[in-house]
C-alpha cells in the first residue's frame, strides 16, 4: 500500500471518528410512543390533551426551539427550559374537537438541538358529533327569530336574470311571529313563508332578486331591517349580495366576432418603497383590439386607499385609453397589495383585475 493511500485511510477514519463522537455528544430525545390514539370520543366532551413524555438519553441538556401543529385544531405546550441529560422533559397536545366530527390523525413537529433535528409526534381518534341544538342550526338571532345567516347570496346574476334565493328561519320565541322589511330596493322583494311564524315553527325567508332593475356591474350589496311584528331593533339587519355580471348569450356569431376587445399593455405597477403618508401614481394603458365601442361598465377598487380615474368610458375600435390609479399610503404599513377590478363589455374577458403594490414604510425619525 502506497504512503499516499495510507495517509487518505487514516484521515478518512478519524475524520468518521470525530465525526461519530460529536454527534455522540447531541442530546437525544427518547419517547416511550411517537403516537397517541384518543380513539372514539364525544364533541361535547370539549378540548383532549396527551403528553409525550422523554427522557434526554444524551450528554447534553434538550434545547426545543419550536413545536408547531399541522392544524389550528391542536394547540403544543412543551418544556420551555433546558432538560438535562437523564432528566425528563414533555410535549403536551391538546386537540380541539368542536365542530370537527369525524376520524382526525394530526402532526406535531419538534424541532430541538437534537440529531435529528426535528422529530415528529402523531395524534388520532376519532370524534362523535354532537346532536345540533336551534341554535347550531340557526346561529343568527333576531328578537326571537333564529337564522341560518345574517347574509343572502346570490352570487352570479346576469343583468337579464330574475334569480329566487332561501333562507330558512325558525322562531325560537314563545310568540307568534311575522316579519317584515324596511329600505328594501326596487331590484329586491322579499317575503316570509308562511306569513306567520307559530312558537317553535320553522319558514322561510324567500328572496327574489330582478338584475335589469339595477344600475350596476360586478359585486353589489344592499342592506335592509328587518321588522319584526312591526317593529325595528337596532342590529336587526339582513345583508344581501349578488355579482353582476352581463349576459352575452344571445348574441349571434357575427356579433360575436364584430365584438370589443380589451387588452391591458401591463396589469401589475409595483411602486416600490413608499414612506407612510406618500402617494404612488400610475397610468394603466388599454386598447380596444375589437370591431365595435369598448364600453367601461365599471371600475372598483378593493380598497378607498386606491383612486381611479379613467380617461374616458367608451374606447373606439383601434383606439388606446387610459386609466390612472393613484395609491395613498396614509395610515398603511408594511406589504401592500390592492387590486382594481374593470368590468367592460367584452364577452370575452369582461372583468379584468389590475393590482398595484408594493412596500410602505415608517418614517425615518432623527
Amino acid at each position: 500500500m502506497s504512503r499516499k493511500i495510507f495517509y487518505l485511510l487514516v484521515v478518512a477514519i478519524l475524520g468518521s471518528t470525530l465525526l461519530v463522537s460529536a454527534q455522540d455528544t447531541k442530546p437525544v430525545m427518547k419517547f416511550d410512543s411517537k403516537e397517541y390514539d384518543f380513539k372514539t370520543f364525544k364533541e361535547e366532551a370539549g378540548l383532549t390533551s396527551h403528553s409525550f413524555e422523554f427522557i434526554n438519553t444524551g450528554n447534553q441538556p434538550v434545547i426545543i426551539n419550536q413545536v408547531r401543529s399541522s392544524c389550528g385544531c391542536t394547540s403544543p405546550e412543551w418544556s420551555k427550559q433546558p432538560i438535562a441529560p437523564g432528566q425528563k422533559g414533555y410535549v403536551k397536545a391538546t386537540f380541539d374537537p368542536k365542530n370537527r366530527p369525524g376520524p382526525f390523525n394530526k402532526s406535531i413537529t419538534i424541532t430541538a438541538n437534537t440529531n435529528p433535528a426535528i422529530t415528529i409526534l402523531r395524534i388520532k381518534g376519532d370524534v362523535t358529533a354532537r346532536v345540533k341544538t336551534v341554535a347550531d342550526l340557526y346561529p343568527r338571532e333576531m328578537s326571537g327569530l333564529r337564522l341560518q345567516n345574517n347574509h343572502l347570496s346570490f352570487t352570479k346574476v346576469k343583468n337579464t336574470d330574475v334569480k329566487e334565493a332561501t333562507m330558512d328561519v325558525y322562531n325560537d320565541s314563545e310568540e307568534p311571529i311575522s316579519i317584515g322589511f324596511k329600505r328594501v330596493p326596487a331590484h329586491l322583494s322579499l317575503k316570509m313563508v308562511p306569513e306567520s311564524l307559530q312558537p317553535k315553527q320553522k319558514g322561510q325567508i324567500v328572496a327574489t332578486y330582478d338584475a335589469s332593475k339595477k344600475n350596476d356591474w360586478g359585486f353589489v350589496i344592499d342592506y335592509l331591517d328587518v321588522l319584526i311584528n312591526q317593529e325595528y331593533k337596532s342590529g336587526n339587519r339582513l345583508t344581501v349580495s349578488a355579482n353582476l355580471v352581463e349576459d352575452f348569450s344571445s348574441l349571434s356569431k357575427t356579433e360575436l366576432s364584430n365584438s370589443p376587445k380589451v387588452e391591458f399593455e401591463k396589469d401589475v405597477f409595483d411602486f416600490g418603497e413608499l414612506t407612510q403618508g406618500e402617494k404612488a401614481e400610475y397610468t394603466f394603458t388599454m386598447k380596444n383590439l375589437g370591431k365595435s365601442d369598448l364600453i367601461i361598465r365599471k371600475t372598483k377598487a378593493s380598497c378607498g386607499c386606491t383612486a381611479i380615474a379613467p380617461s374616458t368610458n367608451i374606447i373606439k375600435a383601434g383606439e388606446v385609453s387610459e386609466i390612472k390609479v393613484v395609491f395613498n399610503s396614509r395610515g398603511k404599513r408594511g406589504r401592500q397589495n390592492k387590486m382594481i377590478t374593470v368590468i367592460t363589455n367584452d364577452p370575452v374577458d369582461s372583468e379584468v383585475k389590475l393590482r398595484v403594490s408594493g412596500n410602505v414604510v415608517m418614517p425615518k425619525t432623527n
